[in-house]
């Protein structure tokens, strides 16, 4: 009885432990393929529509894309 509860337990630590690396691991792989957006990546964007964006823009833009990250 005792000894199953100390494996349940061995193997949920253990389990934990392993799920944490591997989360790990994935995120940072994530986002070295996907990095997160910032102000020349959004002025570069409206750029490319035929915009020339003023700091104003930008601003309401990286407020807009942290409202919803």
């Amino acid at each position: 009885m005792l000894w199953d509860i100390l494996r349940v337990l061995f193997g949920l630590i253990i389990g934990i432990i392993i799920g944490f690396f591997g989360a790990r691991h994935y995120m940072k792989k994530y986002f070295q393929k996907n990095p997160p957006i910032n102000r020349d990546m959004i002025k570069a964007l409206m750029m490319q529509m035929g915009r020339k964006p003023n700091e104003k823009q930008i601003n309401q833009m990286m407020k807009a894309m942290e409202k919803y990250q």
